[in-house]
């Protein structure tokens, strides 16, 4: 493999890694809580728990990315595969130190990645290779959540070694990393801390909260909105693939259609709009519920193209990447582990999904003005 492919390659893979661990549980949870006696409210923890670690985790960054970024990757990777292992082994206790072994170590890369980009990826192919890693994230995310009841009910073990299965996606990273062949990034000289007095900095993080907070969000409660619809399950839970699909090709896109700053700041404040008009359909149209589907997977696709995009490209170096991602990252788990959970209360409070799909809606529709300030040709300057 040449030294112009393997950085990608590298960074690729190790994206790919970011959400597959966590998107197999949700199918599984059934089966898991059958066997191991958990209660519902205990099994739902495995959901929300790296959600909660993934906002606690970027401060633990930038307390280490002195040792050099693409090394705590490789450290990071390791760790994911102990925790997947970990978390596969008999017993409930097992089951929960791995979930929060695997959380942090994805935390660690989700804010090391976009500074990674940022120290070795010229400047006109951010949106290319942020897009790439994306798209790998995404599609290896709905194989995972497709898989999981298939591999769980023909595998020797049942749901363990569906949960273990993620081990090969992780080795093959590990493969790939470090990164070899490319001018190594500079490790930063010192700390650098989260750039909390920067407007800009608050509107990148502000949209990469936002886009989270719908995406969890619908990944949380779009069955269960469509359920009460009167669609069948099997029907919601492929709606659900299909907005993981459909926000795949959108990735995909992104880098033919953003070709300059101003195209980039457009399309993520159209994407914003499109996620938000999803939103309003199945609020207010449930007949449009197909068309609906379509939106939100294609609006919430671009806008996470985007957010990851900023990161880095609203940095003057990776150093200032990774501060921008911490900060970034830390308010936008934060909001998206709030998300479910307020969306819930009112729907229970409402006794039906219209308030809580309009305050969804409304959410995104601020996200389309914070895009348009996080989008701006400017740098974080603390």
């Amino acid at each position: 493999m040449s030294g112009a492919v393997r950085p990608v390659t590298g960074i690729v893979l190790a994206g790919a890694t970011l959400r597959a661990p966590l998107t197999c549980v949700g199918p599984l949870v059934p089966a898991i809580a059958h066997d191991t006696g958990l209660s519902a409210a205990t099994a739902g923890l495995l959901t929300a728990l790296p959600l909660l670690i993934f906002a606690a985790v970027p401060a633990v960054v930038l307390h280490t990315v002195h040792r050099g970024a693409e090394q705590l990757v490789r450290l990071a990777l390791a760790a994911l595969l102990l925790g997947i292992v970990l978390r596969s082994m008999p017993g409930s206790s097992g089951l929960f130190a791995g979930t929060v072994v695997i959380a942090a170590a994805i935390g660690y890369a989700n804010v090391l990645l976009p500074a990674i980009v940022r120290g070795t990826v010229p400047a006109a192919r951010i949106m290319t290779v942020t897009a790439g890693y994306i798209a790998a994230m995404t599609a290896a995310a709905a194989v995972s959540s497709g898989v999981a009841v298939p591999l769980a009910e023909n595998l020797p073990g049942g749901w363990r070694s569906a949960l273990a299965a993620g081990t090969l996606l992780v080795i093959a990273a590990l493969r790939a990393w470090p990164i070899t062949g490319s001018a190594p990034m500079p490790r930063p000289a010192a700390r650098v801390p989260m750039p909390w007095s920067s407007a800009l900095a608050w509107q990148v993080s502000i949209f990469m909260g936002l886009q989270a907070l719908g995406f969890y969000t619908t990944l949380a409660w779009l069955p269960s909105v469509l359920h009460d619809n009167g669609i069948s399950p099997r029907a919601a839970g492929f709606a659900l693939f299909a907005v993981q699909i459909l926000g795949l090709a959108a990735i995909n896109a992104m880098p033919w259609l953003a070709r300059t700053v101003s195209a980039k700041r457009r399309l993520a404040v159209a994407a914003s709009a499109v996620e938000a008009t999803g939103f309003l359909l199945l609020a207010l149209a449930p007949g449009a519920t197909p068309l609906a589907i379509g939106l939100l997977g294609i609006g919430s696709g671009a806008c996470l193209a985007s957010a990851m995009a900023f990161q880095s490209e609203r940095a003057t170096d990776a150093g200032d990447a990774t501060a921008l991602a911490a900060m970034a990252q830390t308010v936008g788990f934060a909001l998206a582990a709030l998300g479910p959970v307020l969306l819930g209360v009112l729907r229970d409070h409402t006794r039906s999904w219209g308030p809580a799909l309009l305050a969804l809606a409304a959410a995104t529709a601020l996200q389309a003005f914070t895009a348009a300030g996080a989008g701006r040709q400017k740098t974080v300057r603390h």
